[in-house]
């Protein structure tokens, strides 16, 4: 099957990124969102990070107008029935998910793959809130979608051959380098990751070293682009404990009890870069 459509479900940071990169591929995309205004702001996220581009010379005004062209928001499913694949990117809510797939189910073509950009939910749940189990992957992007070069392609058990090899060139289409693994707790990424930063807070917590210190002697010594700290504020504080709370509640490895805290923080609203407060203040 030719993939030539493709939807969204979700305009949020993720969806958006995903909508752009498919659009700057030549997909014609429609994404999805609940309110007129989510759709407003979407578009307009991208029509912004597009517009920085043309203003540093990376992007002609004509290359960013066909790209805007390709991006059709709406906030009916049915507006998704013709599309080829399907991306799911909403929040990170197992049941809320399901329900997405189930309604995805009953208004797509049969041709149609579903996927999820779920950081660490299992895909087989997902799948078999469907009639179509072998057409679900895991299409897992990285944030910001349009700047990272790898996808995490997740398979479950039911999964078919035919509809690994579909998306995998479709995920190289896009300029990525496609990384194909079973429906595992956190993939690979996360896995790594979340103890990574948890390890980090932990670190924080007893006094071991000032968070510019851990960054910083992450930056220069392990020669990472951004400090576990930094980067868990990127992500979302939030983000990061459901992360760790699911990978804990299978594997129960105790390096993914997540550190009090983190629960503190998020408990007080200190999610990192999207609520101008985390382990850094961003109100400056």
């Amino acid at each position: 099957m030719e993939i030539r459509k493709v939807g969204i479900v979700g305009f949020g940071t993720m969806g958006s990124g995903i909508a752009q990169t498919c659009a700057q591929a030549g997909y014609q995309v429609v994404v999805l969102a609940k309110r007129d205004e989510a759709v407003s702001r979407g578009l307009a996220s991208i029509d912004s990070i597009l517009s920085r581009r043309v203003e540093r010379a990376k992007l002609s005004p004509p290359e960013k107008d066909s790209i805007m062209a390709h991006i059709e928001g709406s906030t009916s499913i049915g507006d998704l029935s013709d599309c080829d694949l399907v991306v799911e990117a909403v929040n990170e809510d197992l049941e809320l998910k399901k329900a997405v797939f189930a309604q995805l189910d009953g208004v797509c073509h049969s041709h149609t793959i579903v996927t999820s950009n779920t950081s660490c939910l299992s895909i087989t749940d997902l799948a078999m809130a469907t009639k179509r189990p072998e057409k679900v992957v895991g299409t897992h992007f990285h944030n910001p979608a349009p700047v990272m070069k790898m996808l995490e392609l997740v398979k479950t058990l039911v999964t078919t051959d035919e509809t690994v090899e579909e998306v995998k060139a479709f995920g190289e289409s896009l300029g990525k380098t496609v990384v194909v693994l079973p429906d595992t707790p956190g993939f690979i990424v996360n896995r790594l990751a979340v103890g990574f930063i948890l390890n980090a807070i932990t670190l924080l917590e007893n006094g071991i070293a000032t968070k510019e210190d851990i960054d910083t002697a992450t930056k220069l010594g392990l020669n990472h682009p951004m400090g576990p700290l930094e980067l868990a504020d990127l992500i979302g504080n939030d983000i990061v404990l459901d992360m760790a709370d699911g990978i804990y509640e299978t594997l129960k490895e105790p390096r993914y009890i997540a550190p009090n805290l983190l629960r503190r923080m998020v408990a007080a609203g200190w999610l990192g870069q999207k609520t101008k407060k985390g382990f850094y203040d961003y109100n400056k």
